[in-house]
């Protein structure tokens, strides 16, 4: 199983936890506390290579995660989650455990991620021009993330997952190439 199949599979787990109704942590929250705890965890050398090591017992591992999580003041899901990445071996992990956990509460939450690129800084209304836009067409709420992208030469190209919605001149201008083509 490949590391991305593997932090999916602990990124989902912890999302059917957050997501439910009884749940005691606000899947935002859960989100919060992990970034916070890889944080330190990015902070640290001493800190990471403690986690990643064998010679380290669990038991020590998960003794420096609470008094971490004390200190932090991380919920006790989240506490828990992380003694179980200990207990797995899967500490090295927990970034990309973190983009797949925002990944599937996003799908469970009925958002979806655009990443928008436009030649040059878009204003606040043109942002929500866009963000409104792709959320009619989607029929999904849009989490965006604005590039500038200078090699466009007007408009703005969107990708939401593996699709491209591409309102780009360049992208207007290779349409309307094809047609002329087609048509001769």
């Amino acid at each position: 199983m490949t590391l991305s199949a593997v932090a999916a599979r602990y990124a989902n787990a912890l999302a059917d936890v957050v997501t439910e109704r009884a749940s005691p942590l606000r899947p935002e929250r859960a989100l919060e506390e992990l970034r916070a705890f890889e944080a330190t965890m990015a902070d640290s050398q001493a800190l990471r290579e403690a986690l990643a090591t064998p010679a380290v017992p669990g038991s020590r591992k998960k003794a420096v995660i609470g008094r971490i999580a004390d200190r932090l003041g991380l919920s006790r899901i989240a506490r828990n989650f992380l003694f179980v990445l200990v207990d797995h071996r899967r500490t090295g992990s927990l970034i990309e455990i973190i983009h797949a956990l925002e990944t599937a509460m996003d799908e469970r939450l009925g958002f979806a991620r655009a990443d928008i690129a436009a030649p040059t800084e878009l204003t606040e209304q043109q942002r929500s021009a866009v963000r409104g836009e792709l959320e009619r067409v989607t029929g999904k709420r849009i989490r965006p993330h604005f590039s500038v992208d200078p090699s466009l030469l007007g408009g703005v190209v969107a990708r939401i997952g593996s699709t491209i919605y591409d309102g780009s001149v360049r992208g207007r201008l290779e349409s309307l190439k094809r047609q002329l083509s087609a048509e001769a």
